[in-house]
């Protein structure tokens, strides 16, 4: 689960200048999002899924800025498989922080959960599924992806548009990682980069 650190720009909607009808259908659709604090070496937490070399580390009000602007355009969650169908406390994405919509992969059908205000949704089987779920509630906000499988999967099936990623000065050597195995080459536009204390904000366009 990624934490709530963030980096994104609200000015990267494609402009169709020529044609008003197309500029505002685009306004309307929601932005799929790859959504993660990653180390240098593209690790998203060590072996046993810890993440403490998140943490401690100088921080700028320009790095909270950039967090914030993410942040009120997330309108939807898509993550992880869940296995148990609960939703422990640290299971919680954003730590509850965006009272949103989450809808989770799964492989047996259960109803809903509801905890503390949030929605979660067990998809079986249907990352595609999940996906269009989420962008009818984000309507024109952003759909976030968390994890690395989940990410990978959803970027193999051309349901990305933007990865938006914070880069820590740590190389962790070893872990999980949040593009192993994506087997496939994709083509990025750099959108926005940034930097204020520690860690470098990335945001791309994806373009194939």
């Amino acid at each position: 689960m990624a934490r709530s650190k963030a980096v994104g720009s609200l000015d990267s909607w494609p402009i169709i200048v020529d044609s008003l009808s197309l500029v505002k259908r685009n306004e309307a659709m929601a932005t799929v999002i790859i959504h993660a604090t990653i180390t240098l070496d593209g690790f998203l937490a060590d072996a046993e899924g810890g993440v403490d070399w998140m943490f401690g580390r100088p921080s700028a009000p320009e790095d909270d800025g950039v967090v914030a602007l993410v942040m009120e355009k997330i309108g939807a969650i898509v993550g992880g498989a869940n296995r148990t169908q609960t939703i422990e406390e640290g299971e919680i994405p954003y730590g509850g922080m965006l009272q949103v919509p989450v809808y989770l992969m799964t492989h047996t059908a259960t109803e809903p959960v509801v905890r503390d205000g949030i929605t979660y949704t067990f998809v079986v089987d249907d990352i595609a599924g999940a996906v269009e779920s989420a962008k009818q509630d984000a309507k024109g906000g952003f759909v976030s992806l968390l994890g690395g499988k989940i990410s990978r999967q959803c970027l193999a099936l051309g349901l990305v548009d933007e990865l938006h990623l914070d880069i820590a000065p740590v190389l962790l050597g070893g872990g999980i990682s949040l593009f192993e195995g994506l087997g496939q080459n994709i083509e990025l536009e750099r959108i926005q980069t940034s930097a204020f204390a520690s860690e470098v904000h990335l945001a791309y366009r994806v373009l194939s």
